[in-house]
């Protein structure tokens, strides 16, 4: 019999003795055991600290991103491995490619964020705040990563979505994590995470693996480190409610099982392709992991006008969903991950057959295909009627975590708004109409309680990536039963995992804290020119002060001339009345391009191009007879990999571009952005 290990300080163990027996779900088999048990986890945690979280924060966002993106394709081409493994728990390759694929995708999307962060172990939010009259005074804020461990308390639904979804983010943060998947599908977590252990991509300490029940995981936290849950709101709200938890403020972030609702626009009458859409996504979405999907449909909102139609169309495509062992041909739909999944759901379907009807699906008298699958994890799609959703409310409290659903009537969409609320909080809902004014006043009506909306139209159908998908790019999570707690998000997520804080000094100092130039810090002067210098040899703050320029009539005509914009306060000074303009102001387009005509050092050099302008603003107006300049001083450097052998070392260098008048007051700012040749590999 297989013992399947947990991965910690550095080391492949087993725990003591047998806490669980694993299943394989269609023929009830049995693949191994998993025990976690005799596992100091206060030794677990300060190894975690000290050896993968003092390694993460040395590294810069731009190297936790590149590490990312080797992982990402490391288990890419080991992905065979992985369905083979997944088949294990009941899961249809559709149902493994979601896991599988979609969390390796994680890694790649938090990867590419890389390009949003500085070149930095830390972060540098927003823009400096001035603090006194003079400038010599400001504040700005930095966010460090955490000095604690990212312990990942996960579902037993997505082995390795549930896995990779989260590390993605706090690894990118720079913050070790412990993951503990569900003990009941963590052999494919396992067989995951031997490939991540050999491939020597993360630094040793960064990723550690609890593969059994965990007890007393959460038993030595401290305020350093941040708690994840994904699974049911009860458990998840007793792991919150620990004294350990509230006496060291640890951060605590819950996603819990929701009763997510889907709705039927009023103007996706039968016959549309909106309603056609609505049939399939909520069958889908109804069967795909057999239901076993936090963001899975359990409420089913219809026009009463067309609930009828929605039954029968409902009905017949699920009778159409074969059920059984996803390597027979024709399967669609897998069971669930154990025999105790099954009984729970069992459980739930009987408690809300107290209160509404099952107009779909035979409890015990059911098909299932292939000679080798057993009974005893499968469980057919139900679908239950409930004709008065306000007064029977079993439906809004009651989940069943299965291929189960409820359809229910509403009159107006604000009845519609109000049942989808009743389920006290969600992860997701979504509305299918042609109507975007239907769609605008669910979305603004139902956001308060739901952590996404889904609007599906013809439009959008072929790309969209359904109710049930969340995207790493988007926050996951949503308020009251849902858990209140963000997963993902993109740059958002990655923010949970750092700690803000505010600096104040003189600019000089913010500047050096930050290496981001601040205005009034010191501005040596560039000695050769900027553009003479390579990436390494260029230093933040540094200076060139341009030759001047006075602008005359004839520059604001030429200008004009050349590129077609005759806008009257440039071109007819006789228009200017009731305009704040006292005559003729020259384009603020010709400022910056007459800036660059000062700035720019036209020799071949280390620079290989300018691709791009951000933040411009023209402050003041200037006249024919203004005398302007430019202070043009090296903002911001951020390391760019090399694509390929071939591709010429370089890194991205954004200028600040100061243009000012003879009051020495500024009349325009913009950054640049540069691509800057290195002097080395």
């Amino acid at each position: 019999m297989v013992t399947f290990q947990n991965y910690v300080l550095g080391n492949w163990i087993n725990g003591d003795g047998v806490e669980t027996q694993l299943f394989n779900a269609i023929d009830h088999s049995e693949i191994g055991s998993v025990s976690s048990a005799g596992i100091d986890y206060e030794k677990v945690l300060e190894y975690g600290r000290r050896v993968g979280g003092r390694a993460l924060r040395k590294m810069t966002f731009q190297e936790r991103g590149r590490m990312l993106k080797a992982l990402a394709l490391y288990l890419m081409e080991r992905k065979a491995r992985y369905y083979e493994v997944s088949a294990w728990t009941g899961a249809t390759k559709v149902d493994s490619w979601i896991d599988i694929e979609g969390g390796i995708g994680n890694l790649f999307a938090n990867a590419s964020l890389r390009r949003q962060f500085p070149d930095l172990p830390y972060y540098v939010d927003g823009t400096a705040a001035p603090l006194s009259k003079n400038g010599t005074f400001i504040g700005h804020h930095i966010m460090v990563p955490k000095e604690g461990v990212a312990i990942h308390i996960n579902a037993f639904n997505f082995p390795v979505w549930g896995m990779l979804e989260k590390i993605a983010v706090n690894l990118m943060a720079g913050v070790p994590a412990l993951v503990k998947p569900s003990e009941y599908t963590c052999f494919l977590t396992e067989v995951v995470v031997r490939d991540i252990v050999a491939s020597n991509i993360l630094p040793e300490g960064s990723l550690q693996l609890v593969c059994g029940l965990g007890r007393g995981i959460l038993d030595h936290v401290d305020t350093r480190d941040i708690v994840t849950f994904t699974g049911s709101a009860a458990t998840g709200k007793i792991l919150k409610g620990l004294p350990r938890i509230s006496e060291q403020s640890v951060a605590f972030n819950l996603e819990a099982d929701s009763l997510n609702a889907t709705i039927l626009g009023k103007k996706a009458v039968p016959g549309t392709a909106e309603f056609d859409l609505f049939i399939k996504e909520t069958v889908k979405e109804m069967t795909i992991k057999a239901g076993q999907k936090c963001t899975a449909v359990r409420r089913i909102l219809v026009p009463d006008e067309f609930i009828d139609e929605v039954q029968t169309a409902l009905s017949a495509r699920l009778a159409s969903t074969v059920m059984g062992n996803p390597s027979e041909e024709g399967v669609r739909m897998g069971p669930l991950a154990t025999r105790l999944q099954a009984e729970r759901v069992r459980a739930s379907v009987d408690e809300l057959a107290k209160s509404q009807k099952i107009v779909f699906g035979a409890l015990d008298d059911f098909e299932i295909k292939g000679s080798n699958a057993r009974r005893e994890a499968f469980f057919p799609p139900v679908l239950f009627r409930n004709e008065d959703p306000f007064q029977h409310t079993a439906c809004h409290d009651i989940e069943a975590f299965g291929p189960v659903a409820t359809i229910m009537p509403y009159k107006e969409l604000d009845d519609a708004i109000e049942l989808a609320k009743m389920g006290k909080g969600s992860l997701v809902s979504s509305i299918v109409t042609p109507d975007n004014q239907e769609a605008r006043d669910y979305v603004v009506g139902a956001a308060s309680m739901h952590g996404r909306i889904l609007v599906l139209n013809e439009q959008c159908a072929k790309e969209s990536t359904g109710h049930g998908s969340p995207m790493p790019l988007l926050t996951h999570g949503g308020p009251g039963r849902a858990g209140g707690g963000e997963e993902m998000g993109g740059k958002r997520g990655v923010l949970h995992y750092l700690q803000r804080t505010a600096i104040q000094g003189h600019p000089t100092t913010i500047t050096a804290i930050t290496e981001q130039f601040q205005v009034g810090a010191e501005m040596p002067e560039a000695n050769p020119h900027v553009f003479r210098k390579h990436f390494e040899e260029l230093v933040v703050g540094e200076t060139v002060f341009t030759h001047k320029h006075t602008v005359s009539d004839a520059d604001i005509v030429n200008f004009a001339n050349v590129s077609g914009d005759n806008f009257y306060a440039h071109m007819d000074a006789t228009s200017l009345e009731g305009t704040i303009f006292e005559r003729r102001v020259a384009h603020g387009y010709f400022i910056l391009s007459k800036a660059a005509g000062l700035f720019v050092d036209p020799k071949k050099g280390p620079v290989l191009l300018n691709y791009g302008i951000d933040e411009a603003r023209f402050t003041k107006p200037v006249y024919p007879g203004a005398t302007i300049g430019v202070r043009f001083t090296v903002k911001e450097k951020i390391d760019q990999e090399k694509r390929s052998d071939e591709d010429i070392p370089k890194g991205i260098v954004k200028f600040l571009v100061d243009v000012y008048d003879e009051t020495g007051e500024t009349v325009a700012l913009a950054t640049i952005l540069t691509m800057v040749k290195k002097l080395n590999d």
